[in-house]
């Protein structure tokens, strides 16, 4: 899947314009790299579109222990949009994630997170 497929799917996904949809999965890859360990994201970021990736890749290895609700307030703040907005772009993300990574590897960014990001 090259990147403007990538974000095709999220803005269907998330009912918004593709403009929006790169700032809604820019910050979304932001986020979830500071939420993952260096590692796991650097291994994701490999496998992602160039265009989609580079947002991902934290300064630090460690990850930070936020939950949903931070998640989704932190890509809100960085994309411009309202919460709401924010929680169906993550969502959208999230599937088109599933869909665009090979083998286990989305299931391996997941083990890395609360199960409350199961049901996003």
């Amino acid at each position: 899947m090259d990147s403007d497929e990538f974000v095709r799917l999220v803005s269907e996904r998330a009912h918004v314009p593709e403009e929006q949809a790169w700032e809604l999965t820019r910050a979304t890859m932001l986020t979830l790299g500071e939420r993952i360990t260096g590692g796991e994201a650097r291994h994701l970021a490999g496998v992602l579109p160039p265009e989609v990736a580079p947002p991902l890749v934290p300064p630090e290895d460690v990850a930070q222990k936020f939950g949903v609700a931070e998640f989704v307030r932190r890509v809100s703040e960085r994309a411009g949009v309202d919460e709401a907005v924010a929680r169906s772009g993550v969502a959208a993300v999230f599937r088109t994630l599933r869909e665009a990574v090979p083998g286990t590897e989305f299931e391996d960014v997941m083990s890395q997170l609360p199960n409350e990001f199961q049901n996003i």
